[in-house]
């Protein structure tokens, strides 16, 4: 009896999506086409009356909520070039509005507006190259640390700009906020890249002798590598072969940074790309907020925790 009650309400909110859906495109294609009602209604297959009436109806306080929730929802949305789903959205929008909004309800205003989140590419596989060392796989995906600057991932990512130019990011997350400690950004994917990149993140986090995990890149299994690491006091971290999922937090922000910014624009020159992944970086380390770290963005978490 229950499931069959909770199934009728949801069908009775889907319909009634359906129904403001209709409603609000018939008046907005009145007033931007200047086109009958009495045709937009015949085309929807819905009454004149039944339209009237919902235009001329007194608004609930929830449906005029729904409308302010609505307005900072839009808001949100176009500041992230429409990439954001419901997830996503209801953190930034109980965060903006100092209410608790639950998620159902922000995928319901979606719906209404008919916007959606960008649906991630699949990504390429690329073949391992003959290491001169490798590390065992001491992180084992543990991914989780008490303490920043305790567990940090690395990666080497490819971008395209222009006609058919590459750039190489490389990039160290910690485990511990999931911020972005250092990157680099190149035109070349090779050992300087990956060194700076790690020598940045030392001078942003000094005395740090973290445990750093990588995958089996021909960069962090050369014995220079090794000697930076060494030199450091930094213990290594390897995944297995063919376990993408052992660098996983690591993986999973290249998708979001392709997601929420490379994939909507096409790069002429390298400094376009470089402007915008700096910003993106800047905006994920600074306001993006995540439901793991108690719906704060990763500087604020770690300076919480601090």
């Amino acid at each position: 009896m229950l499931k069959k009650v909770r199934g009728a309400r949801k069908k009775a909110t889907l319909n009634q999506t359906r129904q403001e859906t209709i409603y609000l495109a018939i008046q907005a294609l009145q007033k931007d086409a200047s086109i009958s009602v009495q045709l937009l209604c015949k085309i929807a297959g819905i009454a004149r009356s039944s339209y009237y009436k919902w235009l001329n109806r007194k608004p609930s306080p929830r449906e005029m909520e729904n409308e302010k929730f609505t307005q900072v929802m839009m808001t949100i949305y176009e500041k992230v070039e429409h990439t954001f789903g419901y997830r996503q959205l209801t953190l930034h929008m109980r965060k903006q509005t100092r209410k608790t909004i639950n998620h159902k309800r922000v995928e319901r205003l979606m719906k209404v507006m008919g916007i959606q989140s960008v649906i991630r590419r699949k990504k390429k596989k690329y073949t391992n190259a003959t290491p001169q060392q490798v590390a065992e796989n001491l992180l084992n995906r543990k991914f989780h640390a008490d303490a920043p600057n305790e567990k940090w991932l690395t990666d080497v990512t490819e971008f395209k700009y222009g006609n058919g130019q590459k750039a190489y990011l490389s990039a160290i997350l910690d485990l511990h906020d999931k911020s972005i400690v250092a990157y680099v950004l190149g035109r070349s994917n090779n050992n300087p890249l990956v060194f700076q990149t790690l020598k940045r993140a030392l001078q942003a986090a000094p005395g740090s002798s973290p445990m750093l995990h990588s995958d089996r890149g021909y960069q962090y299994t050369s014995f220079g590598f090794k000697k930076l690491l060494d030199d450091n006091n930094i213990i290594q971290s390897m995944s297995r072969v063919g376990r993408c999922i052992d660098n996983g937090p690591m993986e999973s922000f290249w998708g979001t940074l392709k997601c929420e910014k490379y994939y909507l624009h096409t790069y002429h020159t390298f400094e376009e790309l470089e402007r915008d992944i700096e910003a993106y970086i800047h905006f994920y380390n600074y306001e993006r907020l995540q439901a793991k770290l108690n719906d704060l963005s990763p500087m604020e978490f770690r300076t919480k925790a601090a």
